[in-house]
């Protein structure tokens, strides 16, 4: 289907919405629809990107399929948000590519590196490689610099296309930066996000779980969620202190079991198997008549990656002072750099979208409400 077809048959589907109002206490989609009465395909990304995908308005909706009105919110929205992914991303082409081929990009780029990286390393010191080192210390294969460097110049490049993405969305949504920092409107936005509040199903987040994977509540896809997203914050505070301690108190790693950065690792890597895992098999039960082909590729990837990353790390972690720790180290630094570079690309600059999305919605509330009537 065209990007025409899908703004057409989401436009489509919110005038029908709009003049129902049946679910507009479901989540933040329905009160912020209820302030247009034309949808423009900004509006629509807005909308698309406010959506969790819960299918609570689907099982709730009277012009559902099969009747001829064909309303189906849940999957035309998350068709649309795969668009706005391309749309909004730098560079383009990349994330136009990653839209197509998402769960092979992630892995061929992850085979990729990995190799490319076990290669060097074994051209350049084949003995070391394949040696045991004490305490695990994976500097004495790749030097704190070099990988610093990698990591590092990855990073910015990340970083850029986020903020690029990011402002383009923000700007076609017709508001000011300025306005995205707001405190209050910014604090609340945050706070929705952290406790997943539009995943809780019921009227304004105040339910027993969100319809999915079927029509009956469950808040197993929360859970999964709070696993992923935690899990990936706690590994990311794992290296921020291990930078800490290699820079200001001048302790490099390799670092003992119990230590600060070693324990975070650990718990962030336990919640990565778990969240991933979890979150697939939820998608593989899902309704399919909820689900957005669009976005397939692109979820899969990116939790197979952090799925491979949290494996490979604990991996390394369990074997660093044998033999196999070289190449363990050139897998898992191959996935991280795969796992980098499509962040922009693929499921999880959703939340980055999301987000901002979320924002808006505060932002909106906190206006004065638009005299809108049918009358």
């Amino acid at each position: 289907m065209s990007v025409a077809e899908l703004v057409a048959r989401a436009e489509q589907n919110m005038q029908i919405c709009n003049a129902c109002r049946y679910c507009e206490a479901y989540c933040a989609v329905f009160p912020a629809m209820e302030r247009r009465l034309t949808f423009a395909e900004n509006d629509l990304h807005y909308l698309a990107n406010l959506c969790h995908n819960c299918g609570a308005c689907y099982y709730a909706c009277q012009y559902a399929p099969p009747h001829e009105f064909n309303v189906n919110v849940p999957q035309n929205f998350g068709n649309l948000r795969a668009e706005t992914y391309k749309r909004y991303a730098w560079p383009e082409a990349f994330g136009a590519l990653y839209a197509r081929n998402g769960l092979a990009v992630s892995l061929i780029t992850a085979a990729s590196l990995a190799l490319v990286l076990l290669l060097v390393m074994v051209l350049q010191k084949p003995e070391v490689v394949f040696s045991a080192h004490a305490g695990g210390n994976f500097y004495a294969v790749i030097p704190h610099n070099a990988m610093a460097w990698s990591f590092g110049l990855v990073s910015l490049f990340v970083l850029l296309a986020f903020t690029i993405g990011f402002t383009r969305f923000w700007r076609d949504m017709g508001e000011k930066l300025s306005e995205f920092a707001r405190p209050v409107t910014l604090a609340q936005a945050t706070w929705d996000a952290l406790r997943l509040r539009y995943l809780d199903g019921g009227p304004e987040g105040e339910g027993e779980g969100c319809t999915y994977p079927t029509e009956t509540p469950s808040n197993l896809r929360r859970v999964f969620h709070h696993f992923t997203f935690y899990g990936f914050m706690l590994c990311f505070a794992a290296t921020c202190v291990a930078t800490f301690y290699h820079y200001v108190l001048k302790t490099p790693a390799p670092y003992p079991v119990l230590s600060l950065p070693v324990l975070l690792g650990i718990t962030g890597g336990i919640g990565l198997l778990i969240g991933p895992v979890g979150l697939i098999w939820l998608k593989h039960k899902a309704d399919p008549d909820t689900r957005a082909s669009a976005q397939r590729g692109m979820d899969a990837g990116f939790l197979v990656l952090l799925f491979l990353t949290s494996l490979t790390g604990l991996a390394l972690l369990g074997w660093r002072e044998t033999s196999a720790m070289g190449v363990l180290l050139a897998v898992h630094l191959g996935i991280v750099l795969a796992l980098f570079l499509t962040l922009p690309y693929g499921k999880f600059v959703h939340a980055i979208y999301r987000f901002a999305a979320l924002v808006r919605y505060a932002l909106e509330r906190s206006r004065p409400a638009p005299n809108v009537s049918f009358d």
